[in-house]
């Protein structure tokens, strides 16, 4: 009799076993495919959710190098609106490969082909990274002088980097039509003006977020051959979108779009690994309740939850939780009655497998 190739795997490649009457989160979620230590020096960036990350391995004495730390004058409260205390170096947010990819080519040599500055009232912005300082730099040139240095501070990461964990946020950009360039955010948002004759909305293709990230991170390995890469993707939703698309099924396609080339990666690079962290926090057994009421913010909890499937799996019960206030809350009473409605099903279901079996 030919056997199933499904009979005798790991229960954890089973829904039931695996997700649906497992704890939560599963114990055996993530298997590292290579082993973190703390001597390793650690590069992060990415969308916003990348900063829980960094934020994590600090407290559990990682090694997360910081080469434009937050400067005496400027209190800690204060650090994340200056773009400091975020990621390795002061790029801000990094939503999409494609601006990855530019920002590596510009550290190492390839400058934008076009003036990016914005004004507003008198004021200079870095039109690649506008959110670094609030009220913009006071000339064109301090902004300038102020973007060689952190040029010089990315190369120096990157150079000294053993492992890079980037977080995939976006697949929609802007982009100044002339260059080529992508913005950080959409021009005329917090500065500049949107003039359509120069500005395009790009919703990147699962071909082109994977060539931009394979060519960052070919550029990267041929000055660091031993980098280790680790990627994930962002759970939280777009805030808008200008594909014309209403924002769920918007931000349903971007996210696959991102998790495809992360899976892609890691099956096409050994130096390559993935962690579910999208998974853990948009699964049906996380639910809204992982999520603040505008249903866009991850909880506190719920990020210290995912953390600690990460650490532990690096650190086993040694990985220093990230102490949240209080536990993920359900978000509603009806998201309340339905965990109910299953855990009864799932009741019922166990107890007609012993009837069929005879009570036993």
């Amino acid at each position: 009799m030919t056997r199933s190739p499904y009979q005798g795997i790991d229960a954890r490649a089973f829904w039931r076993t695996g997700l649906a009457e497992a704890a939560y989160p599963p114990p055996d979620l993530y298997r590292p495919r290579w082993g973190l230590t703390k001597t390793d020096r650690i590069v992060t960036a990415g969308s916003c959710f990348a900063q829980h990350v960094g934020r994590a391995l600090r407290r559990n004495g990682f090694n997360v190098l910081d080469a434009e730390p937050r400067p005496v004058g400027i209190a800690a409260e204060d650090g994340p609106r200056h773009g400091y205390d975020m990621y390795s170096a002061r790029y801000g947010n990094i939503y999409t490969t494609r601006q990855l990819r530019q920002l590596i080519e510009e550290a190492w040599g390839r400058a934008p082909d076009f003036d990016a500055i914005w004004e507003k009232d008198g004021r200079f912005y870095d039109a690649l990274r506008p959110n670094i300082e609030p009220g913009g730099f006071e000339s064109a040139a301090a902004l300038r002088a102020a973007r060689a240095h952190h040029l010089e501070k990315v190369r120096e990461v990157f150079t000294q980097a053993d492992v890079f964990i980037f977080t995939l946020g976006l697949t929609e950009a802007w982009v100044h039509k002339p260059s080529g360039q992508v913005y950080a955010t959409a021009p005329g948002t917090i500065a500049g003006s949107f003039d359509p004759e120069i500005h395009a909305f790009a919703n990147f293709r699962v071909s082109e977020v994977k060539a931009d990230l394979e060519a960052a991170l070919a550029r990267l390995k041929a000055l660091n051959p031993a980098l280790r890469v680790l990627l994930t993707v962002s759970p939280v939703p777009l805030t808008a979108t200008a594909s014309q698309a209403h924002v769920l099924p918007a931000t349903v396609l971007s996210k696959s779009v991102l998790r495809a080339v992360a899976g892609e990666m890691q099956a096409d690079h050994p130096e390559v690994d993935y962690f579910p962290s999208y998974e853990l926090v948009t699964s049906v057994r996380a639910g809204a309740g992982w999520f603040e009421p505008n249903l866009r913010s991850v909880r506190e909890a719920a990020v210290a939850q995912v953390m600690a499937v990460f650490t532990r799996a690096h650190l086993g019960e040694a990985a220093v939780p990230l102490e949240p206030e209080g536990a993920p809350a359900e978000a509603t009473p009806e998201d309340r009655a339905a965990r109910r409605a299953e855990r009864q099903e799932r009741k019922a279901a166990r107890e007609a497998r012993r009837a069929a079996r005879g009570g036993k």
